[in-house]
């Protein structure tokens, strides 16, 4: 995992003071290219990391950075924190690592860093959407969250109605390329799509934010209300083992593999809203699945066949 990495580096930066790619390479069992990817990238963020040319050269932490981090300005400690924290949540190693640099930092940034660290969450399963770009508002709300202050936004729902709410930003969550904000309202917790927001104000009012909060354990709890929904109808598939991954693709978390047969096939349970809804994405797939136990979304399919047979013969 990158972050892993980032933090390792800066770490072992902060013992040498000066390493070359080869060094860092060699350190963190990566190939030197990697190593020095993961070096410019720390760079282009905004951490103190410069390539010092020349012989006895290499990568260097500057500003006095080498002892303690506290040549690390508080936008440089947001920018590392930024880049580790989404990995945090599944690898114990960063969160040892994270909180030794928290230590390390001046007390006046290790607020805002610990926020950073806290105000993104990564979710790479698909919900069904075409992958977008990261939006521009993100970087908005994202400071927002770090610095605890009250935004103002202007929202539309699914329908079309909007809305306009002063929201407590309690952190971002990138669910492959698509963004939500998860975010405390005069109703409880709210989870908004960050392309559905039409206008937004930050404010200078202190936001508030549970002691208890913890922005993974709060996505956990809006994925599975989210999936509950979405898996009304659930049916068995059969397919050749090869094609397994592209079902987990096509149907993300609702493709749970039962059983491997002896003829080499699997047998998948998949689920949607509705049986058409599952037939809709099993049609294409031809004689390559068979449907096995939901009656509803065989007629479904037999129902689609018929149409492409009346229309194409």
């Amino acid at each position: 995992m990158r972050a892993d990495r980032l933090v390792a580096t800066l770490l072992v930066m902060q013992s040498r003071g000066r390493v070359t790619a080869a060094e860092l390479a060699e350190e963190l069992e990566v190939s030197v290219a990697t190593a020095r990817r993961d070096l410019e990238a720390l760079s282009a963020a905004g951490v103190p990391v410069y390539p010092q040319p020349g012989r006895g050269g290499g990568w260097s932490l500057v500003g006095g950075a080498r002892t303690d981090l506290s040549g690390l300005t508080a936008g440089e400690a947001r920018a590392l924190f930024l880049l580790a924290g989404p990995a945090a949540a599944a690898a114990p190693e960063v969160k040892s690592a994270l909180r030794k640099l928290v230590r390390a930092l001046p007390g006046t940034f290790r607020t805002d860093a610990e926020a950073a660290a806290d105000a993104v969450v990564i979710d790479p399963v698909r919900w069904g959407e075409r992958e977008r770009e990261r939006p521009e508002l993100v970087d908005v709300l994202q400071d927002a969250v770090v610095r605890r202050r009250k935004v103002r936004l202007e929202y539309a729902n699914r329908a079309g109605d909007r809305t306009r709410r002063l929201v407590d930003p309690w952190g971002l969550v990138d669910k492959d390329d698509i963004w939500y904000l998860v975010a405390g309202t005069e109703q409880g917790q709210r989870t908004f799509r960050v392309d559905r927001i039409l206008g937004t104000a930050v404010t200078d009012l202190d936001a508030e934010r549970p002691a208890d909060f913890a922005l993974p354990e709060a996505w956990d709890r809006v994925v599975d209300e989210v999936e509950q929904r979405r898996s009304l109808v659930s049916a068995a598939v059969l397919a050749e083992a090869r094609y397994l991954p592209v079902l987990r693709t096509q149907f993300g978390r609702h493709c749970a593999l039962e059983d491997r047969l002896d003829d080499g096939r699997v047998r998948v349970r998949v689920a949607a809203p509705t049986p058409l809804m599952i037939a809709q994405h099993l049609a294409g797939w031809g004689a390559l699945v068979e449907v096995v136990d939901s009656g509803p979304v065989r007629a479904e399919l037999a129902r689609l066949g018929a149409e492409l047979t009346a229309r194409y013969g």
